[in-house]
């Protein structure tokens, strides 16, 4: 299983922490982890070892430096900080794809992420950034800042059908959105399933009810999949 290396580095002042998986052999691509809003998770760590061993370089991003939660409490407090300049998170989330290109300065980049990274990378997306690919598991939907303008990445949302953070009106004024600029995505609900169904351990350790395998599974096969379309192996 492929060891994490921590990565320090910066956005403008704010000092950042993340963590990096390799693979064996030649990296096939560059891929940001965006975690929950509990920061980096072991949760978080097991996907991003995933990626490496599908021969990807992976690479956790941090969102808030120094001031990183350790409880539920401290992390919605942090990430409601976050969210309140949506501009400056856009800044930070790109201060991870500016170290991962300097990581891998030769390799294409994709962004996935995982609750509040789901939304992170659906962010980026919109924010025009040059990826081939986002993936977003259990992520909000909706933005301050929607898109007005074409979206280069191919997009894939795996989405729990009865999350209680997300409402159905949330998923059709995303498909609104996205059709809008008529961006390439791919929305896979899954029925009776909740937010944070890729986790089966809660932020504080214990089993998460929400936790579905199959829905794990799926949305898992799915991104692979879809990496394996765009960016295939020559």
């Amino acid at each position: 299983m492929s060891s994490l290396a921590r990565i320090d580095y910066v956005d403008g002042e704010t000092a950042l922490t993340g963590w990096l998986a390799r693979p064996a052999g030649a990296p096939r691509a560059a891929v940001a982890v965006f975690p929950t809003f509990m920061n980096t998770t072991p949760g978080v760590e097991a996907k991003a070892r995933a990626l490496a061993a599908e021969g990807y370089t992976a690479f956790i991003a941090d969102f808030y430096g120094p001031a990183s939660p350790h409880d539920f409490d401290s992390a919605n407090a942090a990430m409601i900080a976050l969210g309140a300049d949506p501009r400056a998170m856009r800044t930070r989330l790109r201060a991870t794809l500016t170290k991962l290109a300097e990581l891998e300065p030769d390799l294409p980049q994709a962004a996935i992420g995982f609750c509040l990274g789901g939304m992170a990378v659906l962010e980026l997306a919109r924010d025009g950034a040059d990826l081939a690919l986002v993936a977003s598991f259990h992520g909000l939907l909706q933005s301050p800042l929607p898109a007005t303008k074409p979206i280069k990445p191919r997009i894939l949302v795996c989405h729990g059908d009865v999350d209680f953070l997300v409402p159905r009106s949330h998923v059709t004024a995303f498909w609104e959105e996205m059709g809008a600029v008529k961006a390439k995505w791919h929305f896979h609900s899954y029925a009776g399933v909740d937010h944070g169904f890729t986790n089966p351990l809660t932020p504080a350790g214990t089993p998460n009810p929400n936790y579905n395998a199959s829905a794990d599974r799926q949305s898992w096969s799915a991104l692979l999949s879809l990496l394996d379309e765009v960016l295939p192996v020559t």
